[in-house]
Parts: C-alpha cells; structure tokens; sequence
C-alpha cells in the first residue's frame, strides 16, 4: 500500500537558496578572526627532484612576514608521507609538480605573496614517470624503489569502495609500479568467448579531470592559547575524517581537534583535507590562527583530481543478444601515493550491469610522479561505463538489435550478481529502461542528417554510514533539529519535511543546526549516502520528540496519549479538534513544570545494514558537424530510480548538475601534462568546463522503485547521474557519423580524423 505524505514528497526551494543567491553565504575565505595570519604555500616545480638548499632569509626579512617555514620548522617532521593529508611541506625531495615545499606567512595574504619571490629553492632534478602505460613496464624507474609509503586511512569507503568485500590483492610482478590490484571473475571466460557469434575488442583512454568546483581550496586553523586543542574552519566533505586525520598528524587526542564545517563552495568528492594539514601543523608551530587560500593556479597544481583511466575491453554475444563474456583490464594513474579505490569501484559496478554467466575485470592502481588522485562524483565509473557501454552499443549494432532493446533484455535484476559475485539485493535498471521505452527519443527520435541518439545505463553501489541526531520543541513552536552532516547539497531541505511529517508543523518552522564534530555523528558526504544514512536518525529523533509531546498534552487536555494527534502546529484530540493546544503552549509546559518531563528533546539514531544501489539510463541526442567534428548536444533525458524522492527539486537538481558534468566528461574537460610532469592547464582559461549554451535541455525522470532496506523507500541519488552521460554521448556519435570514440574528452579534431 503506497503511504500517503503531506510533506515527503513536495517540492521544496532549498533552505539556504536566498542566501546564496544574495551573496550572504560566508564561505572559509570570508571568515576574519582575529590575530589570523595568511600562509603561502611555494609549490614545487619539478615533478621529482632533491631539495638541495632553501634560503629564506631574504624573505624573513621582509616587513610583515610573520615566518617562512620548512618541513623542519613543523610538529609533523617526523611523520612519514603517506598521503596528501600528510605531505605537508616535502622534505629531502619533491614527487609531484605542486607538492607544497614551504609556507610563507605573513600579517596579509600581499604580503605573502611577495615574500614568496624571495625565497630561493634549488633544486637536483631527478628522472621522473610521467606517463601511465609507460610506468606500468619494468624498463621504467620505480616511483617508490624503497617501498611505497602507504597511507593509513582507507578514504575509498567514503564513495563506496572496498567496504568489507576481500577482492583486493597483493601487487605481483607482472606490472611495474603498481599499489593495489582488484580481481574480479565468475565462470569460464574461454567458454563465454568460444560460444560468441560477435565479439567487439577495443582500448579506451579517459584523461586526468579535475571536479571543476568554483571555490578553491581554503582552511583556518585556530590554536587555543589556554591548551593544545584546534579550532578547524574548513571547507570538508567529511569533517569527522578530518578530524581523525589531524588528530593521528599532530598527536592530538581526538577531544582536542574541533572541525567546523564552512559552507562548501562546491566539492564533488574533492574535499577531504588536503590544505588541512598544513595549516593545523603551521598554526600549532606558531601559536596563532592561519588561513591558507590557495590561487586557482595553485589549486589545479596541488589538489587530487580525478585519474587517467586506460581501459582494454573484450565483450562477447550470441545471435539471439545473449552477452555471453565480458573482459576488461584496466589501469588507474593515481599519482605519486596511496589513493582511492578506484579499481574496486569499476570491477563491482561494471562487472553488474548486465546477466552474464563469465566476467573477468582486472584492475591496476599504477603510480607516477603526478598528484595523488582523489575522488570526483563516482570514481572511475564515467571512464568505466563509457568503455564498457561503447562496447555494449558496437555488439548491439553487430547483431542488428537495436541498441535500447540489447539492453532491455540483458540487463541485471534483482538477484543476479555484481561484480563482486554477490547478489544485487535490489536495482533498477529494468524499470528506469521501461520508463524511457515510449520517450521521443527511443520511440520516434525524428533524426535529422548526421544527428544521433545515444543510450547508455549505469549504477552505483551508493554507501551508507551510522548517524544520529536531536530533535527539540522550543516554547515558540518551533521545532530544532541537529544533525552532524556537511550540508554539501542541501540534504537539509529533505530533512525539514522529515521533521515536519512527524511534528505536524510547517516546514518552515524546523531550524536545522549542523553541529561541530564535539556534537552529533554523520557520515562523510559522498557516495550518495548522506540523505539515506541521516534519514533515519532524523526520522527517530523527530517521532521521539512528538510521542513526548503526545504524553504531555495527553496530561493537559486529560485524554489518552494514543488519541492526541499533532497536525498544523496543534496538539489536540482526535475527533475533538475544539479540544486543542498550540505545541507552543505544550513545549512551555514541558519546560516550566516542576517535576514535568523537562525539555521536549528527541534522540534518533541510525545504522542501516548496506546501501541501497542506483541505477539510471541516459540518452542524448546530438548533431556532429561533418565538416569540423563539433559535437553538439541537442537534448539530454536521464530516467533514474531514486527510490522515494523526499524533496523532489533537489533530486532533479542533483540529476541535472550530474547530467552536465556527464558531459564536460564527455566532450570537454581534461588535465593535459606534458612529458615532465608539468600541468599545461592549469587555469579556467585552459581547462575547458562545458558552458550554459553549451549544455542542452536537460530533463530528469525520476522513478520511483522503493528500496526495501531504507526509510521511505529512499535511495542515494548523487553519483547516478554523472555515470552516463560520456558514454551516451560516444553512442550518439557513433549512430550520428558512424565513428567509435575510443578517447575522453570527445575532441572535433578526433571526430574529423576518424572520418577521414
């Protein structure tokens, strides 16, 4: 029986929307906190090299520099490089272009940008491996040959990875260079090709992209002069992390560290402390509050963005549209450290999508001289799908099944495995193709000359983390909920209608406050979990606080606790709405009564036992200039099951930015070095995001397949809508001009040599 809700459901304008629109929003850059100070950081040139000498005397001597530090000047000193978080400031030698080698501090950020100019570093260069597939041979130096130093924390959980599946292996000697393996195999996959009619056999290549967020990377630290704890203002996904992170980097017990997340101007899996460290240590050496900026330069050079991607993949049909193998190898550039897992993210969903008795996915996480690689709205998946959904639409095309309909039939259900081998509890991928199959675009798409309609499906495990929260009733009414989320996507704006189905009030009479990290537990928001982690506890929190409100009016108005119902900010009896009390006067009640109940506060607490996966499939309809190669979107439907939408504009808002990133994926964005390590685009005007003309009508079909694990039915909505886009868009090309894209970003100049 489908729940009838007077709130869930209804679309609501974000919490938050006046002011950022109005540019009241203060960001980390906006804080001023008194005796702050601005630090520098001088980023290395080289992509490995010693460090030789570093002469800062000239820039101490600069009026209004505060100090230049070194590795040597920091608590961290002794610590191993493991990660970015921990990479400081370089010691002995450098490993990447833009590892931080010194800070510069200074009364004002002018200051200690002139400061920078003064300080001499030189440099003994070093031979440096720059390119993936280069890395990967034996004849090819070895990044770490004493060892890789490997970081501690597993930061793949936060999107999703690894989790409690042992698929993860020792590297073997058949790479050079390699940190981490992922091997994922079912059946016989000789027999699954031996019983093929069509097999299609290709190599992919995915550039180096950055998450392309408008404010750059920026921290506060702020020592207390009374003992050795800090205050962290911080631009973070995931400020619980941070907190424990800097808590093992400075030696601090984690009481001692305090995170306070500043509205995020934008993250996409890219905000998890990389400046962090570096400000904690430079503000605990000098006893006073730091706040480092980084440039937009600085912040392409020096943060982790997404991986390089080679992928070889071999998949095999029978005539009837039977796939009866599918093989894949691919090879993850993760820079110079310990990074994400990417691999076991493409292996588990790609090895899912579609029944398929044999699968191989052989996945390599290789190191180079590059920045360590973070995470970008699903990690690895764009590059994973696009290679795998190319191959899906040139055996569909092969077998003269027409390509919507190749996926229909094979694509996975409900008990069939992912790629790990396990059962898919529950996905939709069936039911988001049957709510496009009488679309225009699938139906009569009416294409024009060299105009195509590409398709491609895709999922995501999501991730789920415990969380708890408060709900409290004031004595004017209104309803205060707690949680300790980063409202990165205004997963607010869902909450207050949680609240308010339960409290009986307006929605715009529950205040939610995100606390510190001395305050309430939730996880780090990414992998599409936050909403459907947090859901729960809210849910708990608020019905808490309104059966307590039942008990005390029940006491006032001398009736039952089971017959007082709450509705429109009224407490009164069933069937007897003359009979009633505003919460107001229930709350002052509660709280001014000798002996009484107390305060009306709700505690709820939440730890679902796994993650709900999301599937969506997307179609894009583009025209391909015959002359030039442009591509050029024409229209873009991705139909996704998001389970329940609990706010409906902020699900359609998360589909149409995941939509458009789809597409700097697919024809725009990527991160060019050259053979020396150096960035060649390093800037907006370099590093090419797809523009408002450049981007089509978009439109979002949410279907709504309830997921039985979760409240409401809900089920994490972030990651999906990215995931497609790059391949639907390659399939349209294909079905437009008649060319294969093997290479992101789709370029016109590839589009016009392919022709040729």
């Amino acid at each position: 029986m489908t729940v009838q809700y007077k709130h869930i459901g209804t679309r609501r304008p974000l919490i938050e929307g006046r002011e950022k629109v109005t540019g009241r929003t203060r960001f980390v850059a906006d804080l001023q906190l008194p005796g702050t100070v601005y630090g520098r950081p001088i980023l290395s040139p080289y992509a490995h090299a010693k460090i030789t000498e570093i002469d800062k005397s000239e820039a101490e001597a600069l009026p209004g520099v505060i100090a230049v530090l070194t590795a040597a000047d920091l608590p961290t000193r002794d610590k191993v490089i493991r990660s970015r978080m921990t990479a400081t400031l370089a010691k002995e030698a450098v490993h990447f272009v833009g590892q931080p080698v010194v800070l510069v501090v200074a009364e004002n950020m002018m200051i200690a940008e002139d400061a920078v100019d003064l300080v001499y570093i030189d440099y003994e260069p070093l031979p440096a491996v720059t390119n993936l597939l280069t890395a990967i041979e034996h004849s090819s130096p070895a990044v770490w040959p004493n060892g890789i130093p490997k970081d501690e924390s597993d930061m793949g959980s936060i999107h999703g990875g690894g989790g409690d599946d042992d698929e993860a292996t020792k590297p073997t000697p058949k790479y050079n260079n390699i940190h981490a393996e992922n091997h994922f195999e079912r059946g016989d996959i000789t027999a699954g090709f031996a019983a093929a009619d069509v097999i299609i056999e290709r190599e992919y290549t995915c550039n180096i992209v950055h998450q392309g967020y408008i404010e750059p990377h920026a921290a506060v630290t702020v020592p207390s002069p009374l003992d050795d704890s800090i205050d962290v203002y911080a631009a973070v996904q995931g400020k619980f992390w941070l907190r424990d992170d800097l808590a093992k980097l400075l030696d601090l017990p984690l009481h001692k560290v305090r995170v306070h997340s500043v509205d995020v101007g934008g993250g996409f899996g890219a905000k998890y402390g990389i400046l962090d460290g570096l400000g904690a240590s430079a503000a605990v050496a000098l006893g006073r509050p730091v706040k480092i900026i980084l440039s937009r330069s600085d912040d392409f050079l020096t943060t982790m963005p997404a991986p390089a991607i080679h992928l070889r993949v071999k998949t095999g049909a029978k005539q009837d549209g039977t796939i009866t193998a599918i093989q894949m190898e691919a090879f993850c550039d993760n820079g110079v450290y310990f990074g994400w897992a990417q691999g076991w993210l493409i292996g588990f969903a790609c090895g899912g999508y579609y029944k398929c008795d044999n699968l191989q996915i052989d996945v390599w996480e290789v190191l180079t001289h590059k920045p360590p690689i973070g995470a970008y709205r699903a990690p690895a998946m764009p590059q994973g799908t696009f290679a795998l959904e190319s191959n899906i639409d040139d055996m569909a095309a092969a077998l003269g099944i027409a390509p919507f309909d190749f996926r229909r039939q094979n694509a996975a259900e409900p008990g069939d495995p992912a790629g790990n081998g396990k059962p898919w509890r529950t996905i939709g991928f069936k039911q988001c193709l049957d709510a496009l199959a009488d679309h225009p675009l699938i139906a009569n798409p009416n294409l024009q000359a060299n105009e195509g309609v590409g398709i491609a499906i895709a999922g995501w495990g999501t991730n789920v983390g415990p969380a708890d929260a408060t709900c409290r009733v004031d004595t004017d009414g209104s309803v205060v909920l707690q949680t300790g989320q980063v409202d990165l996507t205004s997963n607010s704006s869902a909450f207050v209608l949680i609240v308010a189905e339960s409290m009986g009030v307006s929605p715009s009479d529950v205040v939610v406050v995100n606390t510190d990290t001395t305050g309430a537990f939730a996880p780090g928001s990414g992998g599409s979990q936050v909403t459907y982690s947090v859901a729960g506890a809210v849910r708990d929190a608020a019905d808490s606080a309104a059966q307590q409100v039942r008990e005390i009016a029940a006491d006032m108005l001398e009736a039952a606790a089971a017959d007082i119902e709450l509705i429109d900010g009224q407490v009164q009896v069933r069937g007897v709405p003359d009979k009633a009390l505003s919460l107001a006067q229930v709350a002052q009640n509660a709280r001014s009564k000798r002996g009484g109940q107390g305060p009306i506060v709700g505690d709820g607490k939440s730890a679902l036992p796994e993650p709900s996966p999301a599937a969506s499939v997307h179609l894009v309809k583009v025209h391909v200039d015959p002359v030039s190669g442009k591509v050029t979107p024409r229209h873009y439907v991705c139909a996704q099951d998001v389970g329940k939408a609990i706010n409906p504009l902020l699900v359609e808002g998360q589909m149409h930015g995941g939509m458009a990133q789809g597409l700097g994926f697919a024809l725009h964005e990527a991160m060019i070095y050259d053979e020396n390590g150096q960035l060649l685009t390093g800037s907006f005007l370099d590093y090419d995001l797809p523009q408002s003309d450049q981007v089509p009508t978009l439109e979002a079909i949410m279907v709504e397949n309830p997921s039985p694990i979760s409240p409401f039915g809900m089920r994490g909505v972030g990651e999906p809508p990215i995931i497609g886009g790059a391949a639907a868009v390659a399939n349209a090309i294909r079905q437009a001009v008649g060319v294969r894209p093997t290479e992101l970003p789709i370029r016109a100049e590839h589009v016009w040599q392919a022709r040729l």
